[in-house]
């Protein structure tokens, strides 16, 4: 449970005065919530420890830029998803409830704020014969690894380049964009069914397997400023074209530290005897390594988005339930939703890769959302670096 506390504590962490705490509420450096009492407001000690954190380091170049960049203070402002109190929220309301009942297309009217008709019309995307002629290419390559490449020959520029001024285009180009990906990471034809049945059709799941997934593309689909989403907003920046924008946050998602993380739980998982999972994950913590999956920095009693689909998974997933079990208990740390992905396509025999896969076509109508955000903004991202080279020698300069 999130830990808060009062304005008296707030204000001594802070080191300022009533008053002061006050006007930093009113400047939205933190948030106050209402406390049992009306009168008195709580806060997130979380947030104010970070706060205070940022506010020691005062104003020394080298110690900000650290901090900004590395789970820092906000850096840009944004009106998408919200992480607050261990909660995730996109657009005001809670991605654990859309989740529930709405598809990825819901959510992407939602995000891109497009009626979803608009954007996801009844017709198809034209079937490219190039893309067509690259999918027979790929042979027995794995999924996740031709992605990108069968994406950028498919998906065309034209309909969400910057010039594009025409509403009804640019919807429909946005839609194009999500089912386009949907149908590289199937290696089919693009589809107007939803998201989430086309990868069920496709990998033979029905009923509550396919509302799983439906969940977690929903759960996937924004997380705010992580790498992918954040290189998405600086291509779209410079004036590229929002396909320019997803190629690029697909190569950031590709990382194992990021979308990848997925591939390394597999791997994990695949090396481990299902009878000893605690004593093999105490060893790879004595060898010095971590255990890929598990704990969030913004989510501190866990990650939200895990914890609505592993609900549905680990009550019937043995091994998944033991190996989430096992981690808790030698760490601390809760699963992430690289983990409830990687747990989802295990229980639901998903070819290996669909996690990354999942997660990179659910993210998608983040990147977007994010691609048309910073368009709005009409603002190239460009900041500046702190230079720790050698200095230059100015003695002989005239």
């Amino acid at each position: 449970m999130a830990d808060y506390i009062d304005a008296r504590e707030t204000a001594r962490r802070l080191g300022v005065s009533r008053q002061t705490l006050y006007a930093y509420v009113s400047r939205g450096l933190i948030k106050a919530v209402p406390g049992d009492d009306p009168r008195q407001s709580r806060y997130l000690a979380a947030a104010v420890d970070q706060l205070a954190e940022s506010r020691r380091r005062g104003r020394k170049p080298k110690e900000i830029a650290r901090a900004t960049l590395d789970w820092g203070m906000p850096v840009l402002e944004s009106g998408l998803t919200l992480i607050e109190a261990g909660q995730c929220y996109y657009r005001g309301q809670s991605a654990v409830d859309l989740a529930r009942t709405t598809s990825l297309e819901d959510v992407a009217a939602l995000l891109w704020q497009i009626p979803r008709a608009r954007a996801f019309p009844s017709r198809a995307p034209d079937h490219l014969k190039a893309y067509a002629g690259l999918v027979r290419q790929a042979g027995h390559s794995q999924p996740s690894d031709t992605l990108l490449p069968l994406f950028a020959v498919a998906a065309r520029d034209e309909a969400t380049s910057a010039w594009r001024t025409g509403p009804a285009l640019l919807a429909r180009g946005c839609g194009d964009l999500v089912r386009i990906l949907a149908a590289t990471a199937l290696r089919q034809a693009p589809k107007s069914a939803p998201i989430h049945q086309q990868l069920a059709d496709h990998w033979g799941v029905t009923g509550g397997g396919a509302d799983l997934i439906r969940q977690a593309l929903v759960l996937c689909a924004d997380h705010e400023l992580n790498a992918s989403s954040f290189t998405a907003r600086c291509v779209t920046s410079t004036g590229a074209s929002l396909k320019a924008a997803v190629l690029a946050a697909l190569a950031a998602l590709s990382g194992v530290k990021h979308g990848a993380t997925t591939m390394r739980i597999e791997r994990l998982w695949d090396s481990m005897d299902g009878r000893s999972v605690k004593r093999e994950l105490r060893n790879r913590l004595d060898a010095g390594d971590d255990i890929p999956g598990f704990g969030h920095q913004l989510y501190p009693d866990g990650d939200i988005r895990a914890k609505a689909l592993l609900a549905g998974i680990l009550p019937e997933c043995e091994t998944a339930a033991r190996f989430a079990g096992a981690a808790r208990q030698l760490t601390g740390a809760e699963p992430s939703i690289d983990f409830a992905l990687v747990a989802l396509r295990r229980h639901l025999d998903l070819p290996e890769g669909a996690a990354f896969l999942i997660f990179a076509v659910g993210r998608s109508v983040g990147w977007i959302a994010h691609g048309l955000e910073q368009r709005n903004k009409n603002q190239l991202i460009r900041p500046r670096a702190l230079y720790t080279g050698p200095r230059p020698d100015h003695r002989f300069q005239t």
